[in-house]
C-alpha cells in the first residue's frame, strides 16, 4: 500500500478449502489472492501433522481489527460492504469509538443485489466514489469475491479482504464465539448454535466430514513421508 500497489487478503477456512479441491472459481479466488492466510484450526492441525507447519490462525474476524488500526495509525480510510441493513453503520461507529481519525465508509446492500444489475452497478459505483485504502466485503465466500473481483479495476490502488460475519461481529448484531472454543478449534459449534437453519447443512454434511478427510490424509502423508525416508 505505501508503494502505491493494491491487493487482496483471502481466509481459507475448512469451506472454502473443500470448495477450493472442487470448484475451479472458489479455486481461481484463492489463487489470485496477493496474501493467503489459514482461518481454520483444521488447516493449521494438518499442516503440523504433515511436519509443514502454519504459523498460527490468521481470522478475518481478528483482521478487520488489526487493519483498522493499522489504517488508522497511517492515517488511511476503510470501507465496510456488507452485513445486515443496519450493521456496517453499527460497526462503523464502533471502529470510529476506538480509532477517531480513521475515515468510514459502510453501506449494507439488500438480499439479493447481485440478481439486479443497476443496483449492483450503483453499488460499486457508491464504493468507488469514497476512494478507500480498504474494502471489507463481508457477503460470504464466494459472493463477496465475485464483489471484490469487480471492485478491484475501479479501485487498482485500494486492498480488499472477504470478511464473511466480521462485520455483524463487530457491530454487535451477532456474537463470536468465546476465546477458548477459538482457541480450541470449536467456534464453527458456536456459530451452528447461533444460525442452525442456514449453516447445519454446510458444516454437518460437507465441512466436517471434509475436515475429518483432511487431517487423516494428513496423517497417512506424514507417515509415508516417513517411509520414504
Amino acid at each position: 500500500m505505501s508503494a502505491g500497489k493494491g491487493g487482496r487478503i483471502i481466509t481459507p477456512n475448512v469451506d472454502i478449502l473443500r470448495l477450493a479441491g472442487s470448484d475451479a472459481e472458489a479455486r481461481a479466488h484463492v489463487e489470485s489472492s496477493t496474501v493467503v492466510v489459514a482461518d481454520g484450526k483444521p488447516l493449521i492441525w494438518a499442516s503440523r501433522i504433515e511436519r509443514n507447519p502454519l504459523p498460527e490462525r490468521v481470522a478475518g474476524s481478528d483482521l478487520i481489527w488489526s487493519i483498522s488500526a493499522a489504517m488508522a495509525a497511517t492515517g488511511r480510510s476503510i470501507y465496510l460492504l456488507g452485513g445486515e441493513p443496519g450493521a456496517g453503520s453499527q460497526a462503523a461507529a464502533v471502529l470510529r469509538d476506538r480509532h477517531p481519525s480513521l475515515g468510514i465508509g459502510h453501506l449494507s446492500p439488500a438480499y439479493g443485489f447481485d440478481q439486479r444489475p443497476d443496483e449492483y452497478q450503483a453499488m460499486l459505483d457508491e464504493v468507488a466514489a469514497a476512494k478507500p485504502d480498504f474494502v471489507f466485503v463481508g457477503l460470504g465466500f464466494p459472493k463477496q469475491e465475485r464483489v471484490i473481483e469487480r471492485l478491484r479495476p475501479l479501485l487498482p490502488n485500494a486492498w480488499f479482504m472477504g470478511c464473511g460475519a466480521a462485520i455483524g461481529f463487530v457491530a454487535g448484531t451477532h456474537r463470536r464465539a468465546p476465546k477458548w472454543m477459538q482457541d480450541t478449534g470449536l467456534e464453527w459449534v458456536h456459530r451452528l448454535l447461533s444460525e442452525p437453519g442456514r449453516l447445519a447443512k454446510r458444516y454437518l454434511l460437507h465441512d466436517v466430514p471434509f475436515a475429518v478427510r483432511l487431517l487423516s490424509s494428513s496423517t497417512v502423508g506424514r507417515f509415508r513421508k516417513g517411509d520414504a525416508r
